[in-house]
């Protein structure tokens, strides 16, 4: 009886050491650095992962970016979330950033599945969007009313504004942890929340930085 309690012993030990080398499993990260500024990113995809990092769920296929900033001694650096841009080699898609009031605010992002060609609402300034198969990117705005198309059955895109809704709970949270925008000669970190639709492979996905740092290419591995 003892050697058979002995074997099942070091059996629930080598299942319990599997479950937490699962669970410490990290997601894909990238880092890139110029004589200016050095960037890290950790990549979160997936409705659980973005869950767990967010504590909370994102419509649609959002990709959140966790990314680190850090200016070179002696530089000082302008940090706008519109210095990134994610693209997907799987599809050719891109988009920069979106702010937390286009996602959850009173001009709140819309998404659905469509079986047609579909309107996207936007404005100049809003995050690049689409891009699919090398086609034009679109910007997607607050309360923009500039209508594009979208392929037959991909994800529509859009933005409802309704001024009586109260504000969603989800909006501080996104606040909380974007990337903050701001002047700054220390280390700077936050999240990007990206919108690709569809499904994409760690491997796929490049962040691009275009800013007052230079320029630089992260890949996810």
């Amino acid at each position: 009886m003892s050697g058979a309690h002995t074997m099942r012993s070091r059996a629930c030990l080598v299942f319990v050491a599997f479950v937490a080398l699962g669970a410490e499993k990290k997601p894909p990260a990238a880092q890139a650095e110029n004589e200016r500024v050095a960037l890290t990113a950790t990549l979160y995809t997936g409705k659980e992962a973005v869950r767990q990092e967010l504590g909370s769920d994102l419509p649609g296929d959002f990709i959140v970016v966790g990314i680190r900033v850090a200016p070179k001694a002696g530089h000082t650096l302008e940090v706008h979330r519109d210095d990134f841009l994610l693209r997907s080699d799987k599809d050719g898609q891109k988009c920069q950033p979106f702010a937390p009031t286009q996602i959850a605010g009173p001009a709140a992002l819309v998404i659905s599945q469509g079986g047609g060609r579909g309107g996207v609402m936007s404005e100049d300034r809003g995050p690049v969007w689409g891009g699919i198969g090398g086609g034009r990117p679109r910007r997607l705005g607050g309360e923009g009313a500039a209508v594009g198309n979208v392929d037959a059955g991909s994800a529509q895109a859009g933005f409802s504004s309704d001024p009586k809704r109260q504000e969603n709970p989800l909006l501080a949270a996104l606040r909380q942890k974007a990337l903050p925008e701001q002047s700054t000669s220390e280390p700077l970190s936050g999240l990007l929340y990206f919108l690709l639709e569809g499904k994409h492979k760690p491997k796929d996905l490049e962040l691009r930085y275009e800013g007052p740092g230079g320029k630089l290419s992260l890949r996810f591995r």
